[in-house]
C-alpha cells in the first residue's frame, strides 16, 4: 500500500452555492469512477478555487457525498494574470495499491485546457 495523488478540475458559469457545488460532486463522482475509489482509503483532499468562486467552500460537496472519516480544506488559487476562470481545483491524497502512473486524473468543462495532455 502507498500513497499517491490524484488531482482535477472543473469549472462554473456563475458563482453560486448550488452551481459550485453540483460542478464539485461532478468532478468528485467522475474521480471515484475512474479510479475506483474507496472512501475510506481518502486521507484528504485539497480543494482550490480562483478568486472569483466564494459562494461556497467546494469541501462541502465532499461531505455531502460522504467524505466524513478525511481532511478536506479549501484554498485560493494563485491569482494569475490571463488564467482560468471560475477554476475549482482538487487533489485527493489516496492510500491504496494503484501506482502512481496508473492513476487517472480528471479534468472537465473549461479545466480540460489545464492538462491538454490528458484530453488525446
Amino acid at each position: 500500500m502507498k500513497i499517491v495523488s490524484i488531482r482535477g478540475a472543473t469549472t462554473v458559469e456563475y458563482n453560486d452555492k448550488e452551481e459550485i457545488v453540483k460542478a464539485t460532486k461532478d468532478l468528485l463522482f467522475k474521480i471515484e469512477k475512474e479510479n475506483n475509489l474507496i472512501k475510506d482509503n481518502v486521507i484528504s483532499i485539497l480543494f482550490s478555487s480562483t478568486k472569483d468562486l466564494n459562494a461556497e467552500y467546494p469541501a462541502k460537496a465532499a461531505r455531502l457525498l460522504g467524505y466524513t472519516q478525511c481532511g478536506l480544506m479549501c484554498f485560493n488559487e494563485m491569482d494569475v494574470l490571463d488564467s482560468i476562470r471560475k477554476c475549482i481545483r482538487v487533489m485527493i491524497l489516496y492510500h491504496d495499491s494503484l501506482k502512481q502512473k496508473d492513476v487517472k486524473h480528471v479534468y472537465l468543462k473549461d479545466a480540460k485546457t489545464l492538462r491538454p495532455d490528458l484530453n488525446k
